[in-house]
């Protein structure tokens, strides 16, 4: 294993808890189990065991998983598997993140990267690709906010798209989660490398704020100011809407720095891509209606994107679970851009309901059951019209993730 002496030093003769027992919980206990099989462990699951077990001052290293919010452990300082990574192999990752964009980011860099490796929160724990790091190895992460709250050394490349409300039901505040996702950048080191969109004013302030405590090279980068050559270049991206240019332009930027290309070697990979699932996802034609399946859309800000992508919507499904995100910028842009079918799913769906109804001209539904909305879209779509499920909200009232929300919303339009 590459730098395994280096891996086990971290570990070795600790007392550890791993804090949470998902996906990077177990993969956690199977790097102790294989590399310092001698060294003493627990395993804390749910936050009422967790908490016990972290308020008893026994352990040298807590090992926290994304799930589990900061506050359950108090003031303890912690660890997790992407720390213990980046400490080892930061200087091989490229890591990605932002409030959206950032699976089809990430994924967009490692096809345009041949031989590059995609793990992190795109659903591959880092540990579990360690038998595939070598020397010349480039390991492309996906990072989400709870990933990187606790490192202590930033990835080489760092790619930070945007800041929008999101997961607020795990940080005290919203200045909380924007600075778990900046220490992307503040967590790096000399000659390393940030990417950052200035398009997004909450992200361009925010990095203005605390740029002269980031030590490597910034890179911002703007949709709106690309030469002539990244024209072209974007032009042959297969993702719909504006968002995603500006996902490729990074993505192509990104790729012409590791290899030292110019952009326009990277025109036949970007035609090739073939977008991610439940993102933008065109469902298909049924019943003389377009079907699209943008079930990621967990914010507002993602919801108006898609629709401003489509361009057409007649349909459009909103709602899910409420984490009291502010739905006022989804609601004006509503206003401005009336939809002639709304339909309004779980507890945000209601709020937003109750926050647009004023206003409001279209077909309304307010419905939790899929198996009926999926008809009702069907009944009052016209023929040649487009239904759009782009939530701007998470599922996990009634789901247990955006797929399966997405999963079972196709299957009910198939079945029509």
């Amino acid at each position: 294993m590459y730098r395994e002496e280096q891996l086990k030093a971290l570990l070795a003769g600790k007392r550890i808890l791993i804090a949470g027992y998902g996906r990077e919980g177990r993969s956690a206990e199977r790097l102790i189990q294989r590399l310092v099989p001698e060294t003493q462990y627990t395993i804390a699951d749910g936050n009422e065991q967790i908490a016990t077990e972290s308020a008893k001052d026994c352990y040298d290293m807590i090992i926290k998983s994304p799930g589990v919010p900061m506050r359950v452990l108090g003031s303890v300082e912690c660890s997790s598997l992407t720390d213990i990574f980046l400490q080892v192999y930061g200087d091989k990752t490229i890591g990605v993140t932002g409030t959206k964009g950032k699976s089809t980011t990430a994924s967009l860099i490692h096809h345009l990267l041949p031989g590059s490796i995609l793990a992190g929160n795109i659903g591959i724990p880092l540990f579990d690709i360690l038998d595939d790091i070598q020397e010349d190895s480039i390991v492309v992460a996906e990072l989400s906010c709870h990933q990187l709250e606790n490192i202590h050394r930033g990835p080489h490349i760092g790619v930070l798209l945007n800041l929008y409300q999101e997961h607020l039901d795990h940080y005290e505040d919203y200045m909380g989660y924007k600075m778990a996702k900046m220490q992307i950048g503040m967590k790096q080191q000399a000659g390393d490398h940030f990417f950052y969109c200035t398009d997004n004013e909450e992200l361009r302030l925010l990095v203005k704020s605390y740029e002269l405590r980031v030590k490597s090279e910034l890179h911002p980068y703007s949709i709106n100011d690309i030469s002539d050559e990244e024209q072209v270049l974007l032009a042959a991206c297969p993702l719909e809407g504006e968002h995603n240019r500006s996902n490729a332009l990074v993505a192509c930027r990104v790729a012409s720095l590791v290899t030292r290309q110019p952009l326009k070697t990277y025109d036949l990979k970007l035609k090739t891509f073939k977008g991610l699932r439940h993102r933008m996802e065109k469902v298909g034609v049924y019943k003389g209606i377009t079907w699209y399946d943008d079930s990621i859309s967990t914010i507002p800000a993602a919801a108006i994107a898609a629709v401003r992508a489509l361009g057409r919507v007649d349909t459009l499904i909103l709602g899910g679970f409420d984490r009291g995100i502010d739905y006022q910028p989804l609601v004006g842009f509503l206003k401005e851009n009336p939809i002639p079918n709304l339909v309004f799913v779980g507890q945000a769906g209601r709020r937003i309901h109750s926050l647009i109804h004023t206003f409001a001209h279209s077909h309304i539904l307010v419905e939790d059951d899929y198996t009926k909305i999926v008809p009702w879209c069907a009944e009052h779509t016209p023929q040649g019209g487009v239904v759009l499920l782009s939530p701007a909200a998470a599922s996990y009232d009634a789901f247990k993730n955006f797929e399966v929300r997405g999963d079972f919303y196709a299957e009910q339009i198939k079945k029509l």
